[in-house]
């Protein structure tokens, strides 16, 4: 089963691609879109998780462990594909040995690179879903004999919904009074500004004040992101094509994954915007997510990780 809670409105027996009311849904295996028709009580969704997240026991309170890893999906992506994303996530990581559950975010967007700034619009709209909904309904549930730690992979534009999210969660009554955290937030191809990742930049200081740590990955080759091309004309630096700003946090690390791209580059043609998605397809990567997001090794000491000239770079 795949556990996916959607923004999107309804369309009689589909979603559409407007905000719409959160829908929570249980996926079958067998489905390659969501459906309204996969809809449970969101009680129901929220236990579903909470046991598919159960992975270990902490020795020392003897209580349950366990981890969510929540996906926010980029601009211009179907369901169809988020879905195939999704499964890609939870396959990728289990064959790397990493045993939470992976749950999506699937908010409203469109399938034109047309639609980019209308996109930008309605991840705004949909972004406090993701808190309110989503992140802050399981730091309410935590319980003494079950800790489950949060975790946040953003795609694409998804790091601009996930760093809206955290800012406006912090302005809302009900939402900002609630302690809530995210273990390790881990963004790929990262389409927000890169100055904006500064250390006390008042669109990412609330993003850093709810997470232990934050990881970007960052490919220099991601033609998506570069500035000529025509949706962005205009548009800053991106994250996810140059990193983060020397001013960023000591909590935010870089990876650099651009020389291992290059050189796993024939395996990735073929796909979509390959730069911006090979991520989901690359086992190296992969196996440096369930390091990240198992959070017992310093990030400079990671194995699948080396020194480069800049920095940490991704390294087989």
């Amino acid at each position: 089963m795949d556990y996916v809670f959607c923004a999107r409105n309804v369309r009689i027996d589909s979603f559409g691609t407007d905000p719409g009311r959160a829908s929570f849904l249980a996926v079958p295996e067998a489905a390659t879109v969501p459906l309204p028709a996969h809809r449970i009580p969101k009680r129901d969704w929220v236990e579903a998780v909470t046991q598919d997240a159960i992975n270990g026991q902490n020795p020392a309170t003897l209580s349950l462990t366990g981890d969510i890893l929540f996906f926010v999906h980029g601009f211009n992506t179907p369901q169809e594909t988020m879905l195939r994303r999704h499964r890609l996530l939870r396959a990728g990581l289990g064959a790397q040995g990493w045993d939470g559950c992976v749950v999506s975010f699937d908010w409203p967007c469109a399938t034109s690179a047309l639609n980019y700034l209308e996109d930008r619009t309605d991840a705004k709209l949909t972004a406090l879903r993701l808190v309110d909904e989503g992140i802050a309904t399981f730091a309410r549930i935590q319980r003494p004999e079950c800790e489950i730690r949060l975790h946040i992979l953003a795609h694409s534009m998804g790091a601009f919904v996930v760093r809206e999210a955290f800012d406006d969660a912090d302005d809302r009554p009900g939402v900002a009074q609630h302690a809530w955290t995210v273990s390790q937030t881990v963004f790929i191809g990262a389409d927000v500004s890169s100055l904006s990742m500064a250390e006390g930049h008042a669109r990412s200081s609330s993003l850093y004040r709810h997470t232990v740590r934050l990881t970007n990955y960052f490919n220099p080759f991601d033609a998506a992101l570069s500035l000529s091309n025509v949706k962005r004309v205009g548009v800053a630096p991106r994250a996810g094509r140059v990193g983060l700003p020397p001013t960023a946090p000591a909590k935010a690390a870089d990876v650099d994954c651009g020389p291992h791209y290059e050189r796993t580059r024939a395996a990735h043609e073929g796909r979509e915007n390959p730069g911006h998605t090979w991520y989901f397809h690359d086992a190296l990567f992969m196996r440096d997510l369930a390091f990240t997001l198992a959070g017992e090794i310093d990030r400079a000491s990671i194995p699948t990780r080396a020194a480069g000239p800049k920095g940490l770079i991704l390294a087989g």
